[in-house]
């Protein structure tokens, strides 16, 4: 019997060779039979206008491409989180656990803490309250203004007292003057303890009032924590080994939020649940790009770190996966192209695909072959780093010295460096600055985010150097040293929005990625001369 949710084909696949292994959802190029679904899926999607104000808002989605027992190929579709307010349609898979259901737990907790919240709000917007600490903030700058006032007055008197003191140094005019100054600072200590008295007072009333508020909030927290560890504990994660683990012991008992609702884990514990056979899977962004994130409309995504790693890891045990080319230990007999060198320092031009220093993972890094074969170096001899799909210029230091004082040139922005890419899309204006606010995603490291309220600048100068079948070479001129600067420079809409070509995170998997760190300046340490180091990139 076919499942419910099972989608055939509405083309012919014959042509299409099924893949050798099941995809690596942390890197990977979708399968064309994944292409093939995921356009019968934007079809569906299209005639659905209930959803359409969502969707032009864009939403992550995932296919999974499945054979039944009787050998029939086809699909099954989910979504991450909820599509219209809801985790239940027809057309998708459902949810590992269904936590909408009106009489469950989760909604009759839920109704609890909503009605904790409305105490909350009601509370904070009292007249009482409000006018309080309406009252409380004008009477602290009253009292820091009269108090500032009081202390340039007194420092005013002060002035002229000592003038007085050098025209008339007689007894009586100098006992005069201290009796003065100490009548000065005796009134402005009573005033300042009136208006330490008015303010306590005030201070007072509020935090009676704040106390109700603060007992609210930390019922609601530890309600919402209960809450969420109790739903947590009814995700029963399947494997294909059949294997069934509890979703907390996945993340040692401390799953984030939203753990278990994306795309990848629906569709796997589905095609398991029902005897289908995982073939392929993809996870594909439709609709516009939101404001921080860097996703744009159907391009393909991997699957992000935090929420779905550890429970991806666990279920795709028992399947056949195709090797995560991130973990796997390339470049380990490759011998460092050394393009400058001296008795202090050198620059090596980096291999796309290698490290910069050590990672998790034990692959092999320019660090690693420098340190072996300089094993008199001291420090930590990389002076910077560059991603690790982009190739290019890397200066290292032989001495801790050496090192030192790079990295100061570095912090106080006197080397210059000059990148070259290939950017998808054409960038209509030729040259200019690109100012944006950055920080790491928090559920997708080292993905970065654009936020202009807790991000650091980001600041790269570009000019576009020529255009060519669709495609732009440009050159990139960094003023700060972000994580993936460049990278979320060319593909977010506040920037060129055009990906760097081969941008497996912001744009769309290639050969390579087209970024190369192609010259850097800087001042040597010891010989105080000027440096320019420049290799081309081979793209």
């Amino acid at each position: 019997m076919i499942p419910a949710h099972f989608h055939c084909f509405d083309e012919s696949t014959e042509n299409i060779s099924l893949p050798r292994k099941f995809t690596c959802p942390f890197h990977y190029t979708p399968h064309p039979l994944c292409v093939k679904a995921v356009r019968q899926l934007q079809d569906y999607l299209t005639k659905e206008i209930q959803w359409e104000g969502e969707l032009k808002q864009g939403k992550m989605f995932g296919v999974l491409v499945v054979q039944t027992d009787q050998k029939e190929l086809g699909f099954v579709a989910a979504f991450s989180g909820n599509l219209g307010g809801s985790s239940q349609h027809d057309y998708f898979v459902p949810p590992i656990y269904n936590l909408s259901q009106p009489q469950g737990f989760f909604k009759t907790e839920e109704r609890e803490i909503s009605e904790i919240n409305a105490q909350i709000v009601s509370l904070e917007n009292d007249d009482v309250y409000v006018k309080c600490k309406e009252k409380l903030a004008q009477e602290t700058a009253d009292m820091q203004q009269f108090l500032a006032q009081t202390k340039i007055r007194m420092a005013e008197e002060k002035a002229k007292r000592d003038v007085l003191r050098s025209l008339y140094p007689d007894e009586a005019t100098l006992f005069a003057m201290i009796r003065e100054s100490q009548h000065q600072k005796a009134d402005f200590k009573r005033d300042k303890e009136e208006w330490n008295i008015r303010i306590t007072s005030l201070r007072v009333e509020l935090q009676r009032m704040d106390s109700e508020i603060i007992r609210l909030k930390a019922e609601r927290k530890c309600r919402s924590e209960a809450l969420q560890m109790e739903l947590f504990s009814k995700f029963k994660i399947l494997n294909a080994l059949g294997e069934i683990k509890l979703l907390p012991d996945l993340f040692d008992n401390k799953p984030p939020s939203g753990a278990g609702e994306c795309a990848a884990p629906k569709l796997l514990q589905y095609a398991y649940l029902n005897h289908l056979k995982p073939i392929a899977m993809a996870e594909v962004w439709l609709g516009c790009s939101p404001k921080t994130e860097i996703r744009r409309n159907g391009f393909y995504y991997p699957a992000c770190k935090r929420k779905c790693e550890p429970i991806l890891t666990y279920m795709l045990q028992g399947l056949d996966v195709e090797p995560n080319p991130l973990l796997e230990k390339k470049h380990q007999n490759v011998e460092l192209d050394i393009v400058y060198e001296d008795d202090w320092l050198l620059v090596v031009n980096k291999l796309p695909g290698m490290l910069s220093v050590p990672g998790k993972a034990g692959a092999e890094s320019v660090s690693n072959l420098l340190h072996c074969s300089y094993p008199e170096a001291t420090g930590p001899m990389i002076v910077h780093r560059l991603d690790m799909d982009t190739s290019g210029l890397l200066l290292a230091a032989k001495t801790k010295e050496v090192h030192q004082n790079l990295q100061a040139q570095f912090k106080n922005h006197n080397i210059q460096k000059r990148y070259v890419a290939l950017l998808d899309g054409e960038v209509g204006i030729s040259e200019g600055t690109i100012t944006l606010s950055l920080r790491p995603d928090p559920d997708d490291r080292p993905r970065q985010m654009v936020d202009d309220v807790y991000g650091k600048p980001a600041i790269t100068r570009y000019k576009v150097l020529e255009h060519r079948n669709g495609e732009t070479r440009i050159s990139f001129y960094p003023l700060t040293g972000r994580t993936h600067q460049l990278r979320v420079s060319a593909a977010c809409t506040q920037g060129l929005d055009a990906p760097i070509k081969g941008d497996a995170l912001y744009g769309t998997k290639s050969d390579r990625l087209y970024l190369h760190a192609e010259y850097i300046e800087f001042t040597h340490p010891v010989t105080k001369k000027l440096i320019c180091v420049e290799k081309e990139a081979g793209f």
